[in-house]
Order: structure tokens, then C-alpha cells, then sequence
């Protein structure tokens, strides 16, 4: 099991999770919404497909981020 930190810009929650979960399915389960913003995993940017590996295939075993982040046009 993992503790996977999942959220936005708004909103963060802490999951315990099983390392074997896909990061969609984690983050469907938890309601927030991927289709905007940017993905990022411990700070890396996530590619396309990333999203229908596993922790475990990113080599996750303790803990770890999962963050949307939506950047502005206009941000200071």
C-alpha cells in the first residue's frame, strides 16, 4: 500500500492506495479531473498513456504526488 497525495491547484487529499492501481483509476476515484491542466507524478510531467500505468510500473512504493495543475494565461 501507498500514500498517494492526489489533487489540484484548490483541492488535495491524502489516499492509501494499492500499488497496482492505474493513476486514472485513482484519479476517478477521488472526482478530480485530469482533462485539464497539467499532469504531473513527484514533480515530472506525465506523457500520454502514462495515465493507464500502474505505481508500480513508475516504481512507487511509499508515498508520492499526483497533481493537476492548471496554469493561467494571465498569471502573475
Amino acid at each position: 500500500m501507498i500514500k498517494v497525495t492526489m489533487g489540484n491547484n484548490v483541492k488535495r487529499s491524502d489516499e492509501i492506495l494499492d500499488r497496482n492501481t492505474t493513476l486514472r483509476e485513482a484519479l476517478d476515484n477521488a472526482g478530480i479531473d485530469y482533462t485539464r491542466g497539467i499532469m504531473n507524478l513527484d514533480g515530472s510531467t506525465l506523457n500520454p498513456g502514462d495515465l493507464d500505468k500502474t505505481f508500480a510500473d513508475f516504481g512507487i512504493t511509499e508515498k508520492c504526488y499526483l497533481l493537476n495543475v492548471v496554469k493561467a494565461d494571465n498569471a502573475a
